[in-house]
């Protein structure tokens, strides 16, 4: 362990930028890191193992955060002396009017109303909840243990709690599927909806940002199955993509769901760019199954009475996979010329979909 602590403290001191330092944070105490690695070997070992080499691997992986904030801080500051130190404002520059280029719609917003609109024509309403939840909506009502990795703090945002204060601290949601729950206790079963918003997890790469969005499902009535989920599913991605769209469901594990499913849509690979609803790959897209008993009863619904099905995908994604979008971070930068090439014009907005 000493060696690790050195081999990454030295990294960190001498990363030269966010880039190299982010590189350093993941193979030290990224989700495959060597540290977290390391920490999955605990479960082989003796219970006496476990008490000294566990509290050890705690000390520097804690150790190797403070490290990696405080660079970052350093390099941070840095660089703003750098920027002030080479920028200028010249005050008799003729100023921009404004209102000269027409705004355009973000590719997100065009993907979320094309959901909607093709949800709504299969009779799922729109339901909506708080972004700030509680332990209870977040985890507890959807079967996720107290033990679950979910629940880390590298992999979630928790809000602060003052000092002396013992009660769970809420936390910024890491999927919709809270507002399910919501929605089930406020009008019961029957009931068939669709959650969109945004939600939070500690991730930062090419395909994940810290706030991304995501669209889940709920249909919950007497004699649902597994049958109904394939329909709407392969449904609404005939209808969003254009194209002919087949499935494949693959046996998955979810804690609110039982059985589970990860699906797939058919596609190929053409220059880089993929093609959906041709060729013989697949590329996987949704997690789905039917609504565990557990997560009806915390509901207030009688899973012996009533039975549905879920599902949820990114909807930075799938926007992504429609329109060549090659780097979700890009979603979010703001970059006027990036929006004004992806960006959909007010009066030029594509067909939403071709009807079911």
């Amino acid at each position: 362990m000493e060696d690790l602590r050195q081999k990454y403290i030295g990294m960190i001191a001498t990363a030269s930028d966010e880039s190299a330092l982010e590189s350093v944070r993941l193979t030290a105490i990224g989700k495959k890191g060597e540290i977290a690695l390391a920490m999955r070997e605990l479960g082989r070992m003796t219970p006496e193992e476990r008490q000294t080499a566990g509290p050890r691997l705690n000390a520097l992986k804690d150790e190797i955060t403070s490290a990696l904030a405080a660079r970052k801080e350093a390099l941070t500051d840095a660089a703003l002396d750098e920027r002030l130190r080479g920028e200028w404002l010249d005050v008799t520059l003729p100023g921009r009017r404004r209102g000269v280029e027409p705004g355009t719609i973000h590719p997100v917003s065009q993907v979320w109303e094309e959901c909607t609109a093709i949800f709504a024509d299969m009779g799922f309403a729109v339901a909506e909840g708080p972004q700030v939840e509680t332990d209870f909506y977040n985890f507890d009502a959807l079967n996720i243990p107290s033990h679950h990795p979910a629940r880390g703090e590298m992999d979630t945002f928790y809000m602060h709690r003052d000092a002396g204060d013992e009660r769970p601290p809420h936390v910024l949601r890491t999927h919709t599927s809270p507002v399910q729950i919501r929605s089930l206790q406020a009008q019961g079963a029957p009931i068939r909806i669709i959650a969109p918003g945004r939600v939070y997890r500690a991730d930062y790469d090419q395909t994940h940002t810290p706030m991304f969005h995501q669209i889940e499902g709920l249909a919950i009535d007497r004699d649902i199955s597994m049958a109904n989920l394939k329909w709407v599913l392969e449904e609404f991605f005939t209808a969003y993509f254009g194209t002919s769209v087949k499935t494949r469901f693959r046996a998955s594990h979810f804690p609110f769901t039982e059985p589970s499913a990860e699906v797939d849509i058919q596609c190929s690979w053409v220059d880089g760019q993929v093609r959906v609803g041709e060729g013989d790959g697949w590329l996987e897209v949704l997690g789905s199954g039917m609504v565990h008993p557990h997560v009806l009863r915390s509901s207030g619904v009688d899973p012996d009475q009533w039975q549905g099905f879920a599902f949820g995908m990114g909807i930075d994604r799938i926007a992504m996979l429609k329109y060549g979008l090659p780097d979700l971070r890009a979603f979010f930068d703001s970059d006027l010329r990036w929006l004004r090439h992806y960006g959909f014009s007010p009066l030029q907005v594509p067909t939403l979909h071709g009807g079911i």
